[in-house]
């Protein structure tokens, strides 16, 4: 309860401020005049906790709004409205004695553009090429089947690896920090879900050699002016694009896969980040991720302990596989046993 809390009153600010900026002042980014300030060994200023609390707004596009790119001044203000009340759930429940999903769900806020998405036009993943469909439907994932025989029937997430490139740079649900950390040479993200870390590289090293794989690949980093930009190769293939789930279909990666990302600070607690997503083995064109982050250093990152012992995949085999079912069943008559024993 403390966790939501705090997170809640955050997220009440940050919609105020939302509901009390002008509608200018999200609209799409101009070309920034910020000039960020430098670390102490010349380079720009990255450094501070960055949470992606705009999970209001879809990484893809509704398809009714089209190729319209940004919310009007009335539905960003019905979007705002929406927004704060999904942010009452924990509330909600405590008022109803109640324990759901609006105790766990911290989305945040909703900015005026409609997805996180902005090409192509209509803010949506391209379709898959027939490989993409035929390794799509291979996919499997705890949202998506009853029976389960083996970690082949889980994804990385569910497995708590990874949520994989670009999935860990998009709001979800909860436990959304980012925190970037700078030393000489290279600039460090730590993610509070899962707590993966990237350490990137400024040095023009090439990649690491084609025949060696991670599960979020290879980056290298450099500056153009004040921009940081990553490009990230050497990925292997076995996590989702985007996070399996009730209002996404999966999406597969293969090695192919190929991330360049832009940093830009816009203002002092600021940053436009951008993500060029192509993979040709999966999708048959590229797409971009394009939104503000604002910095927020009273953000705390809480421990992600995923399932504790490491033991939710055994027990979906175990309870869903027809070949334990003599276990369990004996298992239950010992149990009853014993308590009639007793």
């Amino acid at each position: 309860m403390t966790r939501h809390i705090a997170r809640f009153a955050v997220v009440v600010s940050v919609l105020s401020l939302a509901a009390a900026m002008p509608a200018a002042a999200q609209k799409a980014p101009q070309p920034s005049t910020y000039k960020a300030p430098r670390t102490e060994w010349g380079d720009p200023d990255l450094r501070g906790m960055w949470p992606l609390e705009v999970g209001n707004t879809r990484m893809q596009r509704d398809p009714k709004y089209g190729n319209q790119a940004w919310l009007t001044d009335a539905e960003y203000a019905a979007a705002l409205k929406a927004a704060q009340t999904r942010g009452q759930g924990a509330d909600q429940e405590d008022q109803s004695n109640k324990l759901g999903a609006g105790h766990w769900f911290e989305y945040g806020t909703v900015l005026k553009q409609t997805s996180l998405i902005m090409e192509p036009a209509n803010g949506r993943i391209p379709p898959l090429t027939p490989r993409g469909q035929t390794m799509a439907k291979a996919s499997h994932s705890s949202w998506d089947n009853d029976l389960f025989s083996s970690v082949k029937d889980f994804n990385s997430l569910d497995r708590c690896i990874t949520r994989g490139m670009p999935a860990s740079m998009i709001p979800f649900p909860y436990n959304n920090g980012v925190q970037i950390f700078q030393a000489p040479g290279y600039v460090v993200l730590n993610l509070e879900l899962i707590h993966e870390t990237r350490i990137i590289p400024l040095d023009r090293r090439p990649a690491m050699p084609g025949t060696m794989k991670a599960w979020l690949g290879d980056s290298r980093g450099h500056w153009e002016g004040q921009t940081l930009v990553v490009e990230t190769t050497n990925f292997n293939g076995e996590s989702p694009m985007v996070i399996v789930g009730p209002s996404n279909e999966p999406v597969p990666t293969s090695p192919a896969l190929h991330v360049t990302e832009r940093f830009t600070p816009t203002g002092p607690n600021t940053i436009q980040y951008e993500a060029h997503v192509e993979d040709p083995v999966v999708l048959t064109g590229p797409f971009t991720i394009s939104y503000p982050w604002t910095r927020n250093d009273n953000y705390k990152s809480f421990e992600y302990a995923c399932h504790e012992g490491n033991t939710l995949i055994t027990a979906y085999i175990k309870a869903t596989n027809p070949a334990f079912a003599a276990q369990r069943a004996a298992a239950v008559a010992a149990r009853e046993a014993a308590e009639r024993k007793n």
